[in-house]
This record gives C-alpha cells, sequence and structure tokens, in this order.
C-alpha cells in the first residue's frame, strides 16, 4: 500500500507540474520504468527514490522559537518529499540549530573556549524530535537528520545524525568521528564507529560535519558495501561550501556509489546541496536562492558495472605477484 500511494502521489505530482491529465503522467512515468527492466539474463539493481534538503539555519541555541520554526520547516519538507513520491530523506548537520561556538563558549563572545551546554535548548530538542518522529510515521517516510546527542556530565555531547525510520522508530544514530580542531578542544566528544542502514534493500552509510575532508571515511563505507552515503554538514557561511561539495563528487566518482550532501540553505547562492552519482556528477541539486528546499533523485545499482569489484582487488593484493623482485631502482639508469 505505502509504495502504491508513493507511486500515485508522483503521478499527481507530474500532473500538477505539467498540467497533463492523470492517465497522460501516468504513462509518463511508466515508460522509464518499462524501459529499466532488466533483461532475463542480467542481474537486476536496486532502485530507491531520496530527497536531500537544505534548511534554514539557527546559531543561537538558546532561541526556542527558532528551533520551533526550523522543526515546523523540516516537517513541510518531509511532506513535499513524501509527494514526490521519496522513500528517504536527508537533512543538514545541527537541522534544528547548529550551535555557534562563540554562542556557546563559557568565556564568549569574543574568545572560544568550553562550551556551555546548559545554553542549549535540550527540552525544545526532545519535543520537536517526537514531532518529527510522529510526522515520519504518518508519511512513511524515512527520514535523517543532525542534532547534538546528549551524555551524561561532564561528558560533552556527540555531533550526531538521527535515523528516524518510516514507522517513525529511532532506528541507529551516527556520531561524528574526525572533528574540526574547535569541535574536539571545546564542544563535542568523538564517536568511534562507522554506521549503516537498509531502506527497501538500499544499504546507507552517515557521515558528517568535515568528514568528507577524509577519503578514509568513504571508503571504509565502500567496504561495507554501502550504496550511499549521506553525508550531513553545516552552512552559514557561502564561500566555505565549494570544496565539499568537489569532495563529495571525488568520493561518488572513485568509490563508484552515491553521496547526498546536505547543508544549510545560506550555502546555496555558491553552492546548492544535491545528490552526487557514481560517475561523479550531480543527478539533483537543490535551488541556488538561499531558501529552503529539496532535491529528488532516484538511486540506482547497476551489478553490470564492474568498475568497483575492480577498484576493491585493485586496493588489495592484485598487483603483488606481478610486482619485481629487488630494487626497480638499481637499474634507473639502464633506461636505454
Amino acid at each position: 500500500m505505502t509504495r502504491n500511494g508513493n507511486f500515485k502521489r508522483r503521478v499527481r505530482a507530474r500532473a500538477a507540474k505539467t498540467g497533463e491529465s492523470y492517465t497522460a503522467a501516468l504513462s509518463h512515468i511508466r515508460q522509464p520504468q518499462m524501459e529499466a527492466q532488466p533483461k532475463p539474463d542480467e542481474p537486476a539493481g536496486k532502485v530507491l527514490r531520496i530527497a536531500v534538503a537544505q534548511t534554514s539555519v539557527c546559531l543561537d541555541p538558546r532561541d526556542a522559537g527558532a528551533f520551533r520554526s526550523n522543526g515546523a520547516e523540516m516537517r513541510r519538507l518531509m511532506r513535499d518529499a513524501s509527494e514526490a513520491g521519496a522513500r528517504l530523506i536527508h537533512f543538514s548537520e545541527g537541522t534544528l540549530c547548529f550551535p555557534s561556538k562563540r554562542i556557546l563558549s563559557e568565556i564568549g563572545p569574543r574568545e572560544i573556549g568550553a562550551a556551555d551546554w546548559s545554553r542549549y535548548q535540550w527540552e525544545v530538542l526532545r519535543e520537536e524530535l517526537e514531532e518529527i518522529r510522529a510526522c515520519a510515521s504518518e508519511l512513511k517516510i524515512w527520514t535523517v537528520f543532525g542534532a547534538p546527542h546528549r551524555l551524561t556530565p561532564p561528558h560533552r555531547p556527540h555531533n550526531s545524525l538521527y535515523v528516524i525510520s518510516d514507522r517513525g522508530e529511532l532506528v541507529t544514530r551516527y556520531d561524528e568521528r574526525l572533528l574540526s580542531h574547535t569541535k574536539i578542544s571545546f564542544m563535542y566528544s568523538p564517536g568511534k564507529i562507522p554506521v549503516t542502514f537498509e531502506v527497501d534493500g538500499m544499504r546507507f552509510g552517515c557521515a558528517a560535519g568535515i568528514e568528507s575532508h577524509y577519503h578514509e571515511i568513504f571508503t571504509e563505507y565502500e567496504r561495507l558495501d554501502v550504496d550511499c552515503v549521506l553525508f550531513s554538514t553545516s552552512g552559514e557561511t557561502p564561500a566555505a561550501a565549494p570544496p565539499f561539495a568537489a569532495e563529495v563528487l571525488g568520493h561518488a566518482a572513485s568509490n563508484t556509489f552515491w553521496v547526498s550532501y546536505a547543508a544549510h540553505a545560506p550555502q546555496s547562492v555558491v553552492t546548492p546541496c544535491g545528490i552526487a552519482g557514481p560517475k561523479g556528477q550531480w543527478a539533483a541539486r537543490c535551488p541556488d536562492d538561499g531558501l529552503a528546499g529539496i532535491a529528488i533523485a532516484e538511486i540506482a545499482t547497476d551489478p553490470a558495472n564492474l568498475a568497483r569489484p575492480w577498484r576493491r582487488n585493485a586496493r588489495g593484493d592484485l598487483y603483488r605477484p606481478h610486482q619485481i623482485e629487488g630494487d626497480p631502482r638499481s637499474d634507473s639508469r639502464k633506461a636505454f
């Protein structure tokens, strides 16, 4: 019933956008699906429609009103994604609030010092989390968003991504592992392990913050057989966006998997959020207007593509039997 309902919503959304009749919209959507059917002797790939969101940014952890406003915005975007037939929606780091290091600082705002997490609206976060869970259950859509995860004092919180299932259940949580200097010095406790989860047979991995700078995060997920990495970062400064977006495309191409890139809307005037395909190209981008919005893409696996298994072999001991014994530099003067 869920898949059929999502399909009908996709047809209605196309009909509303193009002005076509329901029947005409249905034929246009069904045609690519018919063409995509594998031949009897070919292995079938997996296909899943996902959404990536760019959202408004709140930097003041004391501003309960901004928490609630961003929560309402999230739920609106969740509904937009559901109406477009998405099974999963992916949000940024610190979706409800990405707390400013200067506002949290015990000696701030001029200087950056140890974070005073008593300034953070933990109770409002809990209330909004319950609203998000209820919305995910109502819409039958998986939801991944960023928020700090409070630990027992004196331990600092984790900078986390929460994974909510289409039943509204908290399935798992990813904690950012490779933190910036400020985060590890004054704000957060690092995580320890990679996290994967599955939606309709498609496997996802999670990354956050500045982890796009570290290729080992993404190659680790390749070894864990993920089909897509959900990378959530912040984004109140547009000039900081291009390196992250470039790295996302590189990780997608070098590992032959999908990468979803979610950040805050202010960065979109330079680099909108988007979904990168296994060939290192954007499959979908959010608007570049600085406003909240979503982008939709159907991510798919291709069992016939040999690039990924070949690269996995190449990273192992493939070349060792072919290497020449001894020091190859000893014959460097005998080039001709």
